[in-house]
């Protein structure tokens, strides 16, 4: 038995919440940058599969299907760092030495 359980569930209705709303932003924002945002919007996704797991798993259904979600949400989380970091900083122009 889990203290607070049903806190808990609150918590991650919430985070499922702002998950939903974040994704949904970066899906609107990606479709205006040709989606060189694609980290955030695996964020979102990462965050969405982390909520829905742990609700899952407080509820005791689905299975296997909690720690599934809670895996693929490691990897989407996983391959958002990695795509972010393989982004290129924007290029500076060089400093001029004139006042």
């Amino acid at each position: 038995m889990l203290v607070g359980r049903r806190y808990w569930i609150w918590i991650w209705f919430g985070i499922l919440a702002l998950g939903v709303f974040g994704l949904a932003g970066a899906i609107h924002w990606g479709l205006q940058t040709k989606w060189r945002n694609l980290e955030e919007v695996l964020r979102g996704i990462g965050t969405i599969c982390v909520s829905v797991g742990m609700l899952l798993l407080l509820y005791h259904t689905g299975g296997g299907a909690g720690e599934t979600l809670l895996l693929a949400a490691l990897i989407a989380f996983i391959l958002a760092f990695t795509v972010g970091r393989d982004r290129k900083p924007p290029e500076t122009p060089p400093a001029d030495s004139t006042p």
